[in-house]
């Protein structure tokens, strides 16, 4: 394939990709990363979908690197980094995502006092990204069977980094693979934790804060600072995509 018909796949990618995104309550969703750090994007791919991503894992054709997660303390299981160009379908759902979670994105930078605004195109944050030379991308496919786990991190590449990412479950809970919630952490100033466990289906998509997000207080904003992670797959097979909007150095 030539690439004026790569980028006309990719093109139609988008479009498609853009249509699906624009039908969410974005109000309703901007309200729930406000209110808990996290919110939920029910079905937003098909169970075809689904299956035909987490079949890329075999292949890999598709993928930078792969990570065995105990070899580095990041708890058990396995991960391989997609390499550019990202499959179509990733591809489009990461450039739809990008403008509607900017706007949340640059609310939550004023609310904090932070000066860093992103632009309203994903294409031009990655040329931002690409000049400080964070080149690598990061959207990732993620295996875990039974005993497997993921503990509470933040995914930060370099200087740069998207506050919101997302993340996309493949199989269905009860009967692809049982345990393995998502699970969000909130460090709050002088307070307890709150955690935050997210129920989701297969074709279900969280969107959550990376690192630091602003909370309403009765002396006006204060920052919090999250991780997330993944309770242990007490049997079966898990998959799911994560969509990081930065690169990595």
């Amino acid at each position: 394939m030539n690439k004026t018909a790569i980028d006309m796949v990719q093109a139609s990618a988008d479009a498609s990709a853009a249509a699906r995104i624009a039908a969410y309550d974005w109000k309703a969703l901007a309200g729930e990363l406000d209110g808990f750090g996290c919110a939920v994007l029910p079905q937003l791919l098909t169970p075809e979908e689904c299956s035909s991503v987490a079949s890329l894992y075999v292949d890999e054709s598709h993928f930078r690197s792969h990570i065995i997660m105990a070899r580095h303390g990041f708890g058990r299981g396995e991960y391989r980094y997609f390499k550019y160009p990202l499959p179509d379908l990733i591809g489009g759902i990461r450039t739809a995502l990008y403008p509607r979670l900017a706007d949340v994105a640059n609310v939550w930078n004023e609310r904090m006092g932070l000066d860093q605004r992103f632009p309203g195109e994903h294409a031009a944050f990655l040329k931002q990204c690409h000049d400080a030379g964070q080149t690598r991308p990061t959207p990732l496919l993620l295996q875990y069977v039974a005993g497997d786990f993921n503990c509470l991190h933040q995914d930060l590449y370099g200087d740069l980094a998207f506050p919101i990412q997302v993340a996309i479950l493949l199989s269905e809970p009860g009967r692809d693979f049982t345990g393995g919630e998502f699970a969000l952490t909130e460090q709050r100033p002088r307070m307890q934790s709150r955690v935050e466990v997210v129920p989701l289906r297969q074709g279900d998509a969280v969107a959550f804060a990376v690192h630091n997000r602003p909370v309403q207080g009765t002396k006006g904003n204060y920052r919090v600072n999250l991780r997330h992670g993944v309770s242990r797959v007490r049997s079966g097979m898990r998959h799911t995509v994560g969509i990081i909007f930065h690169d990595a150095r």
